[in-house]
């Protein structure tokens, strides 16, 4: 028999951890047929709740649950890349404990599985329940990404992935510390199979993703596969120059046709600050990069571990 892993990272997620397994267990006679067994991890990012030891009461029930439970919260990121790396299956799922990634997709995932697909990614066709604000700017985000960066990403695109062992192995090559996943599961390729399905909310519990965290993690995404911020912090400094050069023969022949009256200043004052603005955005977007290539320097471990059970 084959192995499927079902990799379930979780941020106190104490209310979700039974129901996520009662559900996904639905599928068993499926997997079944399919003649494949499977295994979940649990991935317990630093919780300060009970997640752990609901999924370690689970384990006692049945020892194909698997718990990996970190020594703090390294982040999302770093709780897929751990149970990618201890997954042993033929098959590899990510999913969330929440229930907004639905389990009964799992059959129509593995049928395009059985016609040669590499990978099978799903997106939501909605964002019902979203806040507007967060919504439209997560539409920015992916249509900023498509224009700047050559690796795929599709808007709505859930880290929910069954992948075959080919394409995990491709992903754990892969062992930067500024991780942004929906990134590399472009970068690595393969022949991916997109499936839709409508937005699913949350089962229990609150999302522990705010605007601010969204936003940050947008930012690592851009500056992880894209190199356009650069390259327009540099043209914006060329336009600035150009305009400085302008501004220099109007004054010096101003000065020679009519004198040197003192008026203008406020709109001096203006000039000087919008440019020194200027400046300091270039310099912030140059500052982000070095930040990332001084954290892969540093060469830190992605995650560390607590305890495994």
């Amino acid at each position: 028999m084959k192995l499927l892993s079902v990799i379930v990272p979780c941020f106190n997620e104490e209310e979700n951890v039974p129901y996520f397994y009662e559900e996904f267990k639905k599928n068993e006679g499926f997997l079944q047929e399919k003649e494949i067994d499977w295994e979940i991890l649990y991935v317990d990012d630093g919780s300060k709740d009970n997640t752990a030891q609901e999924a370690k009461k689970l384990h006692n029930q049945d020892d194909r649950v698997h718990l990996l439970s970190f020594s703090r919260n390294f982040g999302k990121e770093a709780a897929m890349y751990a149970g990618l790396h201890k997954s042993k299956g033929d098959y590899v799922v990510i999913m969330d404990a929440d229930l907004q990634d639905p389990p009964s997709l799992l059959p129509e995932m593995f049928q395009y599985i059985e016609q040669g697909y590499d990978s099978v990614a799903t997106r939501r066709v909605s964002r019902k329940g979203e806040p507007p604000v967060r919504s439209f700017f997560a539409r920015m985000f992916y249509r900023l990404m498509k224009r700047i960066s050559k690796t795929e990403m599709m808007d709505g695109a859930r880290d929910y992935r069954l992948m075959t062992r080919q394409m995990v192995n491709a992903i754990l090559e892969m062992k930067e510390y500024n991780r942004f996943t929906k990134g590399i599961f472009g970068w690595v390729g393969f022949r991916t199979k997109w499936i839709e399905f409508e937005n699913v909310e949350r089962i229990k519990g609150e999302t522990k993703w705010n605007f601010w965290k969204l936003l940050v993690y947008s930012l690592d995404g851009i500056t992880a596969f894209s190199t356009a911020p650069l390259s327009f912090a540099a043209v914006l400094g060329v336009l600035f120059c150009i305009l400085a050069i302008i501004l220099i023969i109007f004054i010096v022949i101003r000065t020679l046709l009519f004198g040197d009256p003192v008026s203008g200043w406020p709109s001096m004052v203006c000039i000087i600050s919008m440019i020194s603005g200027v400046q300091l955005f270039c310099l912030g977007i140059v500052g982000q990069y070095l930040a990332k290539t001084y954290m892969e320097v540093k060469r830190r471990p992605i995650y560390l571990l607590k305890e495994e059970v």
